[in-house]
C-alpha cells in the first residue's frame, strides 16, 4: 500500500482542471535515490536549502571525526547512516520545502500504486471544484473561422468523462 500527500501551491489556477494538473503528489516512504545520491538528488530536485543544510552536517561530522580520532571505517559507517537518514526524510524534506515555498497539503490518499491514489483522490477532489473553462469552447471559436466545430482538445466530452480522459500520470 501506497500513500501520498497532496500540496497545492500558493496561487493555484481558477480553473480545475488547471488546478489538478499542478497539484504535488509527494509519496511517503523510503527513498533509494535519496539515500544513494543524496547530494545529488537534493540538488536536482532544487531543495537549496536542504542540500545546504546537508553540507553544513557533512563538514561538522568530518571535522568532529577528525578531532575525536576516529578510523575511516568509522566515518564511512557515520556518513552510511546520515545517506540512510536522508532516504527515510526525503518525503519529509519535499513536504518541509514545498511547506517554506508556501504550498498547503491539501489531502492524503493511500493505494496500490501512484495512478490507482491519484484516481481516489480527483474522484473526490475534483466533483467540488468549481469549473471555470467551459467545455464546448470551439476552435472556430478562438480562430474567428467557420471551419471546425470540434471543441478544444479534439474530444467530445460528456459529464463524467474527465475520469477517463484525465492524465494521471501528471507531475510527481
Amino acid at each position: 500500500m501506497r500513500v501520498y500527500t497532496v500540496h497545492e501551491s500558493k496561487d493555484p489556477p481558477s480553473d480545475r482542471l488547471d488546478r489538478a494538473e499542478a497539484l504535488r503528489f509527494v509519496r511517503d516512504g523510503f527513498s533509494w535515490g535519496a539515500a544513494i545520491f543524496a547530494p545529488l538528488w537534493l540538488l536536482l530536485r532544487g531543495f537549496w536549502l536542504a542540500f545546504l543544510i546537508y553540507v553544513v552536517v557533512v563538514a561538522a561530522l568530518g571535522f568532529g571525526a577528525n578531532a575525536l580520532g576516529l578510523s575511516e571505517q568509522i566515518q564511512s559507517l557515520i556518513m552510511l547512516a546520515l545517506h540512510i537518514l536522508v532516504g527515510f526524510e526525503a518525503d519529509t524534506i519535499e513536504r518541509w520545502t514545498l511547506k517554506r515555498r508556501g504550498w498547503e497539503m491539501i489531502g492524503t490518499v493511500s493505494g496500490r500504486d501512484v495512478v490507482e491514489c491519484e484516481r481516489r483522490f480527483f474522484d473526490s477532489w475534483l466533483p467540488d471544484q468549481p469549473l471555470l473553462r467551459p467545455e464546448t469552447l470551439s476552435v472556430s471559436q478562438i480562430t474567428g473561422s467557420g471551419e471546425a466545430t470540434m471543441p478544444l482538445g479534439g474530444v467530445r466530452r460528456e459529464p463524467g468523462a474527465w475520469r477517463s480522459a484525465f492524465p494521471f500520470g501528471a507531475r510527481r
